[in-house]
């Protein structure tokens, strides 16, 4: 059971940050706390941010689809987002970076994602195609993930393009729950599921999230010829490649 715990923990680790995790099994000397370096501890300054970002989205949530007050509502959401540039940030400078945190933090973040969406949906502000797309996205690489672990020891590395896509969807999805501004729709189509494309006045964030959607097909696409080499790569030669334990 021992062994099967300590295994566990390692894929975990791996999953999260194969880097650290490879450095701290061939004995790293950075300092303790450091990106290089997690530490194990639990009770810190940046994991206790973190968690109020867990709180706040939970909060926005119930505030949001109740209609009871929402500038409250958007108020803990733009917090909430800021933590997540906070909470990173403290935990560098103060060299309080920990394993914990490192698992928290996307999660905290797709939950502060899904939340948002599924609040516009409820309001009827975003189009629901949109929150199925993100969802069967996500699901897809997260199911790509576990199956790529059959071939290599680490996860395919973040590419830029899903970053871009993170950024655009949170910035479009928050100027959405604002509800501000309103811009003219464009008229390019007639398809009443694509607001600000048709002639409809819509939120400029949906535009952002537009954006958005685009560079997470990009970064799908991506990931998937990455790992389709990677395991084209390990039935090649015939066992797992990369393997860090």
């Amino acid at each position: 059971m021992s062994q099967t715990s300590t295994r566990i923990k390692q894929n975990v680790k791996n999953q999260v940050d194969p880097d650290a995790f490879r450095a701290q099994q061939q004995g790293t000397s950075a300092p303790v706390g450091s990106s290089e370096n997690p530490s194990h501890k639990i009770f810190t300054l940046a994991n206790l941010i973190t968690f109020c970002r867990l709180v706040l989205t939970l909060v926005f949530f119930f505030l949001y689809i109740n209609g009871e007050n929402r500038y409250l509502a958007l108020a803990c959401y733009a917090v909430a987002a800021v933590t997540d540039f906070l909470d990173g940030q403290v935990a560098r400078r103060t060299q309080t970076v920990s394993w914990l945190g490192k698992m928290m933090d996307p999660v905290m973040d797709r939950l502060l994602l899904f939340l948002g969406v599924f609040g516009l949906i409820i309001a009827r502000d975003l189009p629901l195609w949109i929150a199925i797309f993100i969802v069967c996205r996500d699901s897809y690489l997260f199911l790509g993930g576990i199956y790529l672990q059959k071939y290599r020891g680490r996860p395919v590395d973040v590419v830029y393009v899903g970053k871009a896509a993170t950024a655009c969807l949170m910035t479009g999805f928050t100027l959405m729950l604002l509800g501000i501004p309103h811009v003219d729709g464009l008229g390019l189509v007639s398809a009443s599921w694509l607001p600000g494309l048709n002639g409809s006045s819509s939120c400029l964030g949906i535009f952002f999230v537009y954006a958005g959607v685009l560079f997470s097909a990009l970064a799908a696409l991506e990931y998937t010829c990455k790992g389709a080499f990677y395991v084209h790569k390990a039935r090649s030669v015939g066992h797992r490649i990369d393997e860090v334990f």
